[in-house]
């Protein structure tokens, strides 16, 4: 079974938004996600100041068993990426919602993340 934090929103490509009150948002993928793909070895992710609207491709995760596109879960403006990454891509596996966050995001409009699946929807998705 995977885990589902409660406090998260998320989309149905599995990847997560966490709301801050500021209008920001952090982004990973879940648990079911880093679990299906298995042992990432590389995670490619936007740069600082780029901007996606909701399901653009932001990134890229790589596995021993596949490559993967990173879905922006809502519209906004990257303002931070996980430095940690680049040095240590199996963070995702081992800690998805912890230091395996990918970017921060100003988001165009914090509403949006209400339409995004709350946690008994994803864990529904994924049963």
């Amino acid at each position: 079974m995977s885990n589902v934090p409660n406090d998260l929103r998320y989309a149905k490509s599995h990847e997560w938004l966490k709301l801050a009150g500021d209008g920001t948002a952090t982004v990973g993928i879940s648990d079911y996600a880093q679990n299906s793909l298995g042992d990432i070895t590389y995670v490619q992710l936007p740069k600082v100041g780029a901007a996606f609207k909701a399901g653009e491709t932001f990134g890229v995760v790589e596995s021993v068993k596949a490559a993967s596109d990173l879905y922006a879960p809502a519209a906004g403006t990257v303002v931070a990426v996980n430095p940690a990454l680049e040095s240590a891509p199996e963070t995702v596996n081992s800690a998805p919602y912890e230091g395996g966050w990918m970017m921060k995001l100003k988001l165009a409009n914090p509403a949006d993340a209400s339409a995004l699946l709350d946690a008994a929807a994803y864990a529904k998705q994924i049963a």
